[in-house]
């Protein structure tokens, strides 16, 4: 095949795919309003037939990012890399006959195939010395050299990787009705019992939409907030029990099933689990809390802030927070859940007011604040959005954290204080520090505490819940370099040889007997049981952005590079350093490929963090200050000490 005949073919193959490597159909804003009965359904007569041609033409240009066959010559690796994405998207390749072949065009020097044979190497690049200078053929054998490095393991190809994780993400996206709406959670061709892992969960497509965003494809993120804001309004029992309104699903699925009436015809349905059909029935508190998040991330990266400004986008958000903030028999203003209900979702001793849920809210918060239009109808809501965060931010700063002095006070006190003065509120007893807690508590550092209930401290170190107060300026500046400090400090147990731990120490003995029930996947130091979960790593970052620190972030991802590709992307990892792979893991785990992404891509550019991040708020302080949550008890001052 010439030259001109091979590019032509390759360029014919390409037009049908868009730089974002999914169709182009946006969601119809008409078909989206949001409806109290409304089924989601798409109606087709058959598949288009153009579908398959794209799919191929999608496999042939990942093929061709994968093993990098041509390369400019006298263009180191590094360069190549550079500029090899932009030069695959504009489909402006060249084949060569054979593998041996040398051909030039397009004026861009040379082109050298980069996987010569072996034992062909020495009279191939000998019959090139007319054309190529002798640095050219010096640098190609060294590249070669390392090249074979890297497809041994030896060495990492951290732009490799990167190539072989968006190939990954976009394989892993859902179609419905012909636009791209979410990724599956897991697409593992070993394992043979699917579950719910084919599903797209609302958790679980935070990073995949946030690795989207940074990479300027916008759509599926826009598609992915309108169809699960539909999903919100559907009816939700089980047991003859509905849960409030305003709940979002953990996961749905897009079904194909036949049409009533028509043999020859099929539909495609949005097939929603609100909890009801999960594992332990556990409502999926989390998700609203997400979306909320999202849907503000996709309004500062795209600039489109109609979606956030449509009314049904309005109604969710109002239907979400009225569920959180109704009132209850609760004395504290943190959100009380039973266990199970974010990303811990099984038996863990988090029931309660676990600091994942407070974090998410107290996010959750701040955002639809910023994103609420202002309207006499939601007035009340937002006076007690804003009196919500106020008490939130101050239970959490005071009572959650602990460090080495904040430790040595609860050592010391006194219990079964009556008095609206007393100094351990909630009564709690100096005999529950662990031994291991004394020896782990580093000098410099701290953190807070996973939950807090009367007359129990859960003083495990949670991830998420900590990472997010970060982000979110839930916690002080001073709390949030503190457990940055406190990650340092103990990198060898939270990080080790795959970042990053979910929660330290793990439950072990007769604790993890009556704690998980002995639930055989959340043995110690597996799963959720102080497992090391590789997508956390974008949380990760945005702390450490956040904080000017990015080197820690920087340096935990280089850790995972050494491994997580050869390993498959595996969901978490197992042992206290996270040497196996998880005994029950799934490969190719849809969020661990798109939080290693998005860590690099915010490593690249730390000012896109921005749309994740929350300053602290100069009226929350000022609220805080002249509020006094520690006055003496009285009649409620009805007066607002702040304007709205």
């Amino acid at each position: 095949m010439s030259l001109g005949a091979s590019k032509a073919v390759v360029q014919v193959l390409c037009r049908p795919v868009t730089q974002t490597g999914y169709s182009e159909h946006l969601v119809n804003s008409s078909d989206l309003t949001l409806h109290s009965t409304f089924q989601v359904k798409c109606v087709k007569k058959r598949p288009p037939r153009h579908r398959h041609s794209i799919r191929c033409s999608s496999m042939l240009l990942s093929q061709l990012r994968r093993t990098h066959q041509l390369r400019p010559m006298g263009v180191s690796l590094v360069n190549y890399m550079n500029y090899s994405g932009s030069w695959f998207q504009t489909c402006k390749c060249q084949q060569s006959e054979s593998a041996s072949g040398i051909t030039a065009g397009d004026g861009n020097g040379a082109w050298s195939v980069n996987n010569i044979e072996t034992s062909n190497s020495v009279n191939n690049l000998a019959n090139a010395k007319s054309i190529l200078e002798f640095q050219d053929v010096q640098q190609l054998k060294q590249e070669k050299a390392l090249t074979s490095k890297i497809a041994n393991g030896t060495i990492p190809d951290s732009f490799s990787i990167e190539e072989e994780a968006w190939d990954l993400l976009r394989e892993s996206i859902v179609h419905y009705c012909g636009s791209p709406i979410g990724t599956i959670a897991a697409k593992d061709p070993t394992s043979s019992n699917v579950l719910n892992y084919d599903q797209v969960f609302i958790r679980d497509f935070i990073p995949s939409g946030i690795a989207f965003l940074l990479k300027g494809e916008h759509d599926i993120v826009r598609n992915f907030i309108l169809y699960t804001l539909q999903l919100q309004s559907w009816e939700k029992t089980m047991d003859c029990h509905s849960p409030g309104q305003g709940l979002m699903p953990a996961s749905f699925k897009v079904r194909t099933v036949p049409l009533d009436g028509d043999d020859s015809a099929t539909e495609e349905v949005l097939d929603p689990d609100f909890g009801e059909a999960a594992i332990g029935r556990v409502a999926p508190v989390d998700s609203g809390l997400w979306w909320i998040i999202l849907l503000r991330a996709y309004g500062k990266c795209s600039g489109d802030l109609s979606v956030q400004e449509r009314i049904d986008v309005q109604t969710g958000i109002k239907m979400i927070l009225r569920l959180c903030l109704a009132d209850g028999f609760d004395m504290f203003p943190t959100l009380l859940v039973t266990d199970g209900s974010c990303m811990i979702d099984r038996r863990m001793g988090i029931h309660g007011h676990p600091l994942e849920i407070q974090a998410l809210f107290y996010s959750a918060l701040l955002c639809a604040r910023e994103m609420l239009t202002p309207e006499d109808g939601s007035a009340d809501l937002i006076r007690a959005l804003n009196n919500r965060l106020v008490a939130l931010s101050f239970h959490i700063r005071e009572y959650y954290w602990i460090d080495m002095k904040k430790l040595n006070e609860i050592y010391r006190y006194k219990t079964e204080e009556y008095s609206y003065d007393a100094v351990n509120k909630f009564n709690i007893y100096p005999d529950q520090i662990s031994p291991w807690l004394v020896e782990w508590m580093p000098n410099k550092g701290g953190y807070l505490i996973g939950n807090l209930q009367p007359a129990h401290m859960d003083f495990r170190f949670f991830s998420l819940g900590n990472l997010w107060s970060v982000v979110n300026s839930l916690a002080t500046m001073e709390q949030s370099h503190a457990i940055l400090d406190l990650i340092e400090a103990k990198w060898s147990d939270l990080v080790a040889e795959m970042p990053f731990k979910i929660c330290y120490p793990a439950l072990e003995g007769q604790e993890w007997q009556i704690i998980t029930g002995s639930d055989p996947k959340n043995t110690p130091w597996s799963y959720h049981n102080a497992g090391s979960w590789p997508t956390l790593l974008w949380q990760l970052t945005v702390a450490c952005i956040k904080m000017n620190r990015p080197h820690i972030a920087a340096k935990a991802v280089e850790i995972a590079e050494r491994r997580i590709s050869r390993d498959k992307w595996p969901e978490y990892y197992d042992t206290k350093r996270s040497r196996f792979i998880g005994k029950q893991s799934r490969l190719f785990q849809t969020w661990s490929i798109a939080g290693y992404l998005v860590a690099k891509l915010l490593l690249t550019d730390p000012s896109k963090a921005n749309i994740l991040i929350t300053e602290e708020d100069s009226e929350l302080v000022n609220a805080l200050i002249t509020a006094n949550p520690r006055g003496k008890r009285g009649r409620k001052n009805l007066k607002q000490t702040y304007i709205v």
